[in-house]
């Protein structure tokens, strides 16, 4: 059996709901969906694509960590929009944090995410 290890962001939601922000099996890491919220709670950057996906990758990166791993062990994303047309804006966030790691990625339009104010929402998988 595969040791699994629990990430939580401290949300109620992820008891509420049953979720962990991450869990780490064996050597990989799955991210669960991340939008902006920042430290205090709130939501960053409201209508700003590029300040969404910076803060979300933000607090993955604060998940890997806590797993046990960094950005550069990401070897897999998903990043989910609200409007595809605003791709550039999420894409160039990728691109500063991701550039050089260039994991595998797909950018996918939905109708919405949990809040109308959310715009964007990255999921990752990390091997170490």
């Amino acid at each position: 059996m595969t040791d699994r290890r629990r990430i939580s962001s401290g949300s109620p939601y992820e008891p509420k709901i049953g979720f962990s922000r991450a869990v780490r099996a064996g050597d990989t890491i799955f991210v669960s969906g991340t939008v902006a919220w920042g430290e205090d709670g709130r939501l960053v950057g409201r209508g700003d694509v590029y300040a969404q996906a910076k803060q979300a990758i933000s607090n993955i990166e604060k998940a890997l960590i806590e797993a046990g791993a960094s950005l550069n062990d990401v070897v897999r994303t998903r990043i989910y929009l609200t409007d595809i047309s605003r791709l550039e804006e999420a894409a160039r966030a990728h691109g500063e944090a991701f550039g050089e790691i260039r994991p595998a990625s797909s950018m996918i339009e939905v109708s919405a995410l949990a809040e109308p104010q959310m715009l964007v929402e990255i999921e990752a998988v990390a091997v170490i």
